[in-house]
């Protein structure tokens, strides 16, 4: 789920890859942040390496699996200081954190800035 960003615009290419549907774009209605509240975080810090004005055409799926291993190892008050990756991990396993090739990155190392994808 996400929001109606011009980054969003073209849901087919974001949920296909060489013509094979692998996911589902879903939008919330305009001004309505409430509806995806779990992971407005998220696009926060995703933003903080990846500026609003800088293009996501270039990257590779090793940059996302980097970003989002920062992003999800990132500490929340909301999940009682643990963060998305122990949250998941600790009730689900590492089966799928596995498939998406996401790592823990120590709290020390994650970096959140623009110069993470460089």
């Amino acid at each position: 789920m996400t929001d109606n960003g011009s980054e969003f615009s073209d849901p087919e290419n974001i949920e296909c890859i060489n013509g094979k549907k692998l996911t589902n774009v879903f939008y919330c209605y305009p001004y309505s942040a409430y509806l995806k509240p779990e992971i407005e975080n998220n696009h926060e810090l995703i933003r903080k390496v990846i500026p609003k004005s800088k293009s996501m055409d270039n990257l590779t799926q090793k940059d996302i699996n980097i970003l989002m291993s920062n992003v999800n190892s990132y500490k929340r008050k909301k999940l009682n200081d643990q963060s998305p990756f122990d949250a998941f991990s600790s009730r689900y396993g590492f089966k799928l954190i596995n498939a998406l090739n996401i790592h823990l990155i120590a709290s020390n190392n994650i970096n959140l800035t623009p110069d993470l994808l460089k």
